[in-house]
């Protein structure tokens, strides 16, 4: 599944938009999955739970894609 991301700042931390998707239940869980290395940020493993995601970031995790537009 594609889900586009609007940014409403300058950037969105990627612990916060995995849980505002409900694809982590919990920050915790956000936090599990971050430090498992399930999380590809344009192709490239990130293990950053506070990573700065901004427009044209795309983010891969467990058959889940995420497109950061502007707003």
């Amino acid at each position: 599944m594609i889900h586009k991301f609007a940014l409403k700042e300058d950037y969105i931390e990627l612990s916060k938009i995995l849980k505002l998707l409900r694809i982590a239940e919990t920050g915790g869980h956000a936090k599990i999955l971050i430090e498992q290395g399930k999380v590809m940020r344009n192709g490239i493993q990130e293990f950053r739970k506070r990573a700065k995601l901004v427009a044209g970031d795309k983010i891969e995790i467990m058959g889940e894609t995420i497109l950061i537009v502007n707003n």
